[in-house]
Protein backbone atom coordinates (compact mmCIF):
# COMPACT_ATOMS: atom_id res chain seq x y z
CA UNK A 1 0.00 0.00 0.00
CA UNK A 2 0.86 3.53 -0.74
CA UNK A 3 0.93 6.24 2.12
CA UNK A 4 0.29 8.97 -0.99
CA UNK A 5 -3.18 9.87 -2.20
CA UNK A 6 -4.14 11.93 -5.38
CA UNK A 7 -7.67 13.14 -6.61
CA UNK A 8 -8.17 12.50 -10.35
CA UNK A 9 -11.63 14.08 -11.69
CA UNK A 10 -14.64 11.51 -12.53
CA UNK A 11 -12.09 8.59 -10.79
CA UNK A 12 -14.68 6.00 -9.97
CA UNK A 13 -13.89 2.81 -7.43
CA UNK A 14 -14.38 -0.34 -8.36
CA UNK A 15 -13.88 -2.82 -11.41
CA UNK A 16 -13.51 -1.86 -14.44
CA UNK A 17 -13.78 -3.90 -17.94
CA UNK A 18 -11.89 -3.24 -21.16
CA UNK A 19 -14.02 -2.25 -23.66
CA UNK A 20 -12.14 -4.52 -27.49
CA UNK A 21 -13.93 -2.26 -30.17
CA UNK A 22 -12.70 0.91 -28.77
CA UNK A 23 -9.07 -0.53 -27.83
CA UNK A 24 -5.82 -1.74 -29.37
CA UNK A 25 -2.70 -2.31 -28.48
CA UNK A 26 0.16 -1.41 -31.10
CA UNK A 27 4.01 -1.48 -31.71
CA UNK A 28 6.79 -0.31 -33.79
CA UNK A 29 10.45 -1.47 -34.18
CA UNK A 30 13.60 -0.58 -36.77
CA UNK A 31 13.37 -1.91 -40.17
CA UNK A 32 16.30 -2.38 -41.78
CA UNK A 33 18.05 0.53 -39.53
CA UNK A 34 16.26 3.07 -41.90
CA UNK A 35 12.54 3.12 -40.89
CA UNK A 36 9.81 2.16 -38.57
CA UNK A 37 7.26 -1.28 -39.02
CA UNK A 38 3.98 -0.69 -37.16
CA UNK A 39 1.61 -2.84 -36.20
CA UNK A 40 -1.56 -4.03 -33.80
CA UNK A 41 -3.17 -6.61 -32.02
CA UNK A 42 -6.16 -7.42 -30.55
CA UNK A 43 -6.70 -6.96 -27.00
CA UNK A 44 -8.38 -10.09 -25.72
CA UNK A 45 -9.19 -9.01 -21.98
CA UNK A 46 -7.96 -6.63 -19.27
CA UNK A 47 -9.75 -5.95 -16.38
CA UNK A 48 -8.85 -2.66 -13.67
CA UNK A 49 -9.29 -3.06 -9.91
CA UNK A 50 -9.68 0.68 -8.82
CA UNK A 51 -9.71 1.12 -5.00
CA UNK A 52 -10.25 4.36 -3.34
CA UNK A 53 -6.96 5.15 -3.99
CA UNK A 54 -5.95 4.96 -7.04
CA UNK A 55 -2.21 4.46 -6.85
CA UNK A 56 -3.20 1.77 -5.48
CA UNK A 57 -5.11 0.23 -8.72
CA UNK A 58 -4.12 -2.94 -10.44
CA UNK A 59 -4.51 -4.31 -13.70
CA UNK A 60 -4.32 -7.39 -15.82
CA UNK A 61 -4.27 -7.53 -19.34
CA UNK A 62 -4.11 -10.79 -22.40
CA UNK A 63 -3.10 -9.52 -25.83
CA UNK A 64 -4.28 -11.88 -28.58
CA UNK A 65 -0.79 -12.63 -30.35
CA UNK A 66 -2.50 -14.22 -33.66
CA UNK A 67 -3.98 -11.27 -33.98
CA UNK A 68 -0.69 -9.61 -35.06
CA UNK A 69 -1.43 -7.11 -38.28
CA UNK A 70 1.02 -5.20 -40.23
CA UNK A 71 -0.66 -4.70 -43.15
CA UNK A 72 1.46 -7.71 -44.41
CA UNK A 73 0.19 -11.19 -44.42
CA UNK A 74 4.05 -12.55 -45.12
CA UNK A 75 4.93 -10.79 -42.86
CA UNK A 76 2.43 -11.15 -40.22
CA UNK A 77 2.77 -14.94 -40.31
CA UNK A 78 6.72 -15.16 -39.70
CA UNK A 79 6.20 -12.96 -36.73
CA UNK A 80 3.46 -15.81 -35.62
CA UNK A 81 5.97 -18.61 -36.17
CA UNK A 82 8.70 -20.03 -33.68
CA UNK A 83 11.17 -17.14 -34.98
CA UNK A 84 9.21 -14.71 -33.36
CA UNK A 85 6.41 -15.35 -30.99
CA UNK A 86 5.36 -18.62 -31.59
CA UNK A 87 1.59 -17.95 -30.99
CA UNK A 88 1.05 -21.73 -31.71
CA UNK A 89 2.58 -22.30 -27.99
CA UNK A 90 1.92 -18.86 -26.77
CA UNK A 91 -0.95 -17.25 -27.84
CA UNK A 92 -1.18 -14.32 -25.68
CA UNK A 93 1.32 -11.34 -24.15
CA UNK A 94 0.26 -10.41 -20.41
CA UNK A 95 0.90 -7.73 -18.39
CA UNK A 96 -0.14 -8.03 -14.39
CA UNK A 97 0.45 -4.76 -12.60
CA UNK A 98 2.25 -4.68 -9.21
CA UNK A 99 1.78 -0.92 -8.40
CA UNK A 100 0.93 2.65 -9.75
CA UNK A 101 3.47 5.28 -9.25
CA UNK A 102 4.22 9.19 -10.02
CA UNK A 103 7.59 10.46 -10.67
CA UNK A 104 7.95 13.68 -11.94
CA UNK A 105 4.49 14.24 -12.32
CA UNK A 106 3.75 11.55 -14.77
CA UNK A 107 1.79 8.50 -13.77
CA UNK A 108 3.66 5.01 -13.72
CA UNK A 109 2.31 1.44 -13.80
CA UNK A 110 5.09 -1.52 -12.85
CA UNK A 111 4.31 -4.86 -13.54
CA UNK A 112 5.18 -8.29 -15.15
CA UNK A 113 5.01 -8.32 -19.11
CA UNK A 114 4.92 -11.89 -20.04
CA UNK A 115 5.86 -12.67 -24.27
CA UNK A 116 6.51 -15.88 -25.24
CA UNK A 117 6.44 -17.42 -22.01
CA UNK A 118 9.22 -15.20 -20.79
CA UNK A 119 8.07 -12.60 -17.67
CA UNK A 120 10.01 -9.28 -17.42
CA UNK A 121 9.45 -6.52 -15.39
CA UNK A 122 8.00 -3.56 -17.46
CA UNK A 123 7.29 0.09 -16.85
CA UNK A 124 4.51 1.69 -18.98
CA UNK A 125 3.91 5.40 -18.85
CA UNK A 126 -0.02 6.05 -18.39
CA UNK A 127 -1.74 9.70 -19.80
CA UNK A 128 -4.94 9.20 -18.67
CA UNK A 129 -7.53 10.25 -21.86
CA UNK A 130 -10.67 11.29 -19.15
CA UNK A 131 -14.25 10.31 -17.97
CA UNK A 132 -17.50 10.50 -19.58
CA UNK A 133 -20.77 8.81 -20.22
CA UNK A 134 -21.76 7.26 -23.63
CA UNK A 135 -25.08 8.12 -24.99
CA UNK A 136 -26.29 4.44 -23.52
CA UNK A 137 -25.88 5.58 -19.79
CA UNK A 138 -22.49 3.95 -19.74
CA UNK A 139 -19.64 5.37 -17.80
CA UNK A 140 -16.07 5.24 -19.81
CA UNK A 141 -12.62 5.96 -19.15
CA UNK A 142 -9.93 6.08 -21.76
CA UNK A 143 -6.01 5.74 -21.29
CA UNK A 144 -2.99 5.43 -23.24
CA UNK A 145 -0.14 3.75 -21.78
CA UNK A 146 3.81 3.75 -23.58
CA UNK A 147 7.02 1.53 -22.68
CA UNK A 148 9.92 0.70 -24.72
CA UNK A 149 11.03 -3.18 -24.25
CA UNK A 150 14.21 -4.92 -25.33
CA UNK A 151 12.49 -8.05 -27.53
CA UNK A 152 15.45 -10.19 -27.27
CA UNK A 153 14.70 -10.13 -23.44
CA UNK A 154 11.87 -11.95 -24.75
CA UNK A 155 13.37 -14.81 -27.03
CA UNK A 156 12.83 -12.56 -29.63
CA UNK A 157 15.94 -12.94 -30.96
CA UNK A 158 15.76 -13.51 -35.02
CA UNK A 159 17.34 -10.94 -37.39
CA UNK A 160 19.17 -11.13 -40.78
CA UNK A 161 22.25 -8.58 -41.10
CA UNK A 162 22.19 -6.52 -44.20
CA UNK A 163 24.69 -6.68 -46.96
CA UNK A 164 25.10 -2.62 -46.20
CA UNK A 165 25.96 -3.16 -42.04
CA UNK A 166 23.45 -3.67 -39.40
CA UNK A 167 20.44 -5.89 -39.08
CA UNK A 168 16.67 -6.06 -40.28
CA UNK A 169 14.97 -5.70 -37.27
CA UNK A 170 15.86 -3.05 -34.21
CA UNK A 171 15.81 -4.16 -30.39
CA UNK A 172 14.10 -1.71 -28.90
CA UNK A 173 10.18 -2.31 -29.56
CA UNK A 174 7.71 0.29 -28.34
CA UNK A 175 4.41 -0.98 -26.91
CA UNK A 176 1.81 1.87 -27.04
CA UNK A 177 -1.86 0.56 -25.49
CA UNK A 178 -4.98 3.19 -26.34
CA UNK A 179 -7.39 1.71 -24.16
CA UNK A 180 -11.22 2.52 -23.41
CA UNK A 181 -12.63 0.67 -20.57
CA UNK A 182 -16.63 0.77 -19.12
CA UNK A 183 -17.25 1.15 -15.75
CA UNK A 184 -18.78 -2.43 -14.27
CA UNK A 185 -19.41 -2.21 -10.72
Amino acid sequence: MTDTTIDIPGYKAGTWKLDPAHSEVSFSVRHMMISKVRGTFGVKDATIVAPENPLEARVEATVDVTSVDTKDEGRDAHLRSGDFFDAENHPTFDFVSKGVRIEDGEFLVDGDLTIRGVTKPATFELEFGGFGVDPWGNYKAGATAKTVVNREDFGLTWNAALETGGVLVGKDVTITLDLQGSFAE
